[in-house]
């Protein structure tokens, strides 16, 4: 069973499809995939009762739903805590995808046994509900993403460069240009997931998914040379330009939080999921052609 209908839910799905296995994706539209094996169902997440139900007979739960970005600190503790009940009464394994929040400020690459020392409240409400899925006793992993990219992603490259940079328009982004940052593709992601969930190993702690690390820069040049479209043109949103964004919409002034520090690489180790879970990273030039 799959809560969530994004990106790396439809490829989770169709990935366990593929495979043979049956499939039951929720979310509150009952969207989703078409495929055989593949069956949606319209339900609210935080409706226990009726998720207990739907879980009932699944061997795993995976959950890549998220609420609104300003809503985390208030809702994702009643998502979590609704998909932790069904799981605790249905007995089956829980596959949660989480990200990187939960670790905060870091000045060398992020290994998935480093401390969760978010003081934000994005990143706290991420460490939490982890905390409590471990606390719980049940079976549970996290697969974490870097930054998302790739076809369907919902991310800041996606969202705030990608068509800028196709339709040759200026790209206004709220991440330093020129500092190496690390990428997870939405394959990856999915692939991660469907390999933790079918490793013993991978249970009671979490795996960094597969990412390449390079600049805002470098990955908009390459998806232009590929395109190509014109050399990207780019400039970085300050804070004080997220604060007077932040006025008509509130998603901007969530940004502050995970800005990374000023001249920081932010680098995910995931060497334990390319060795243990025999999870690799696809080549950047090959999932931008998907984009594309």
């Amino acid at each position: 069973m799959i809560v969530g209908r994004g990106a790396t839910a439809t490829r989770t799905a169709l990935q366990l499809a593929g495979d043979g296995e049956r499939v039951r994706m929720i979310s509150r539209s009952g969207g989703g995939p078409e495929h055989p094996l593949v069956e949606r169902v319209a339900a609210d997440a935080t409706d226990t009762d009726r998720i207990t139900r739907l879980t009932e007979g699944a061997r795993t739960l995976f959950t890549t739903a998220a609420p609104a970005y300003h809503l985390w600190p208030e809702q994702f503790p009643i998502l979590s805590a609704s998909l932790l009940t069904a799981v605790e009464r249905a007995g089956a394994a829980y596959v949660m995808l989480g990200n990187l929040y939960g670790y905060g400020p870091v000045d060398r690459p992020v290994e998935p046994g480093f401390p969760l020392a978010a003081t934000g409240p994005k990143g706290r409400a991420r460490a939490r509900v982890w905390e409590e899925a471990v606390a719980s006793g049940v079976r549970v992993t996290e697969v974490r993403a870097a930054q998302f990219y790739g076809a369907g992603a919902f991310s800041v490259f996606s969202l705030m460069v990608q068509r800028q940079v196709l339709e040759g328009r200026l790209a206004l982004v709220p991440q330093e240009l020129d500092v190496p940052h690390s990428y997870s593709a939405i394959g990856d992601t999915a692939r991660t997931l469907v390999a933790a969930c079918r490793d013993e190993r991978a249970y009671g702690r979490a795996w960094h998914v597969p990412a390449s690390t390079l600049s805002a820069r470098e990955l908009a040049g390459r998806l232009a040379r590929l395109a190509g479209a014109p050399e990207p043109r780019m400039e970085q949103l300050t804070e004080r330009d997220l604060t007077l964004l932040a006025l008509d919409n509130p998603f901007w002034g969530e940004m502050h939080e995970v800005l990374i520090k000023p001249g920081h690489p932010f680098v995910v180790d995931y060497s334990d999921t390319e060795k243990i879970l025999g999870v690799g990273v696809t080549p950047v030039d090959d999932v931008l052609r998907e984009v594309i």
